[in-house]
């Protein structure tokens, strides 16, 4: 009797939660998608590795990959998974929650290894946060993303995208709708970009810093695949959100 699992297949309403993102995006914000996943990486083994600029990130990138054919399982806050409705939703998705700052992350990972295993693309925040780079470059990563794809020997791709901090500000739900109404009548181009394939065959897992060597070499690779989307703002944003705090303490070395 063959008892082997059949990969991991996004449910309809996942898909459906894409389409609808997708017709979100659109009156807020001029959506351009550049790169592609290779066509034998879309359904997995594959893990997604995206910068975190904006509350709006989920929602771009939910559209975003549509567009480029796949259909993520994301690490999302467990926050998100608590709240009515969207937590049912979440959890029907089958997305995986993370609950930072708790003995419970290391669930997380593992639970991510496990989808890894089976044929599923998960999409991740590598930085772990929101971030708070004065530049909005990528912030120093933290190794989670780094362990999960050495563990599963994944593939990593960087997404990098820009302009979604434009569409809502960073303390939302405060000034949301005064960011939407903006957005409405400005449309920012917001645009995402899935990079090369990042080469991790020479670290090993479990090797005395693979992990911190890996995570440095996908937020050098994020942060290549991000100099080209914002060519006019090299070192700061034109859009200056007043509400976003600016922490220093995390940056990482930009390579030139």
């Amino acid at each position: 009797m063959n008892t082997a699992r059949s990969p991991w297949r996004p449910p309809l309403i996942w898909r459906a939660a894409q389409l609808l993102a997708s017709c979100v995006v659109a009156p807020l914000a001029r959506l351009e998608v550049t790169g592609q996943v290779p066509a034998h990486l879309r359904r997995g083994p594959l893990v997604l590795a995206a910068n975190h600029i904006s509350p709006f990130d989920p929602i771009v990138l939910a559209a975003a990959c549509r567009a480029a054919g796949v259909a993520p399982r994301i690490m999302a806050t467990g926050g998100l998974f608590r709240a009515p409705v969207v937590g049912a939703a979440m959890r029907r998705a089958g997305h995986i929650r993370v609950d930072r700052g708790t003995s419970a992350v290391h669930k997380a990972l593992d639970d991510a290894a496990a989808a890894v295993a089976g044929g599923s693309v998960i999409l991740v925040y590598p930085e772990g946060r929101i971030g708070l780079d004065p530049g909005l470059w990528p912030e120093r990563g933290r190794t989670g993303v780094a362990r999960l794809a050495l563990a599963s020997n994944s593939p990593v791709v960087p997404v990098a995208q820009w302009g979604s901090h434009e569409v809502l500000p960073y303390r939302a739900p405060k000034g949301l709708l005064r960011g939407v109404a903006r957005s409405l009548r400005r449309r920012p181009v917001v645009r995402v970009h899935f990079g090369t394939p990042i080469d991790l065959a020479d670290l090993t897992h479990g090797a005395p810093g693979a992990a911190r060597r890996a995570t440095d070499r996908i937020i050098d690779a994020l942060t290549d695949t991000l100099v080209p989307l914002r060519p006019d703002e090299p070192d700061r944003p034109r859009h200056v959100d007043p509400g976003r705090p600016v922490d220093t303490s995390r940056s990482h070395p930009r390579r030139r």
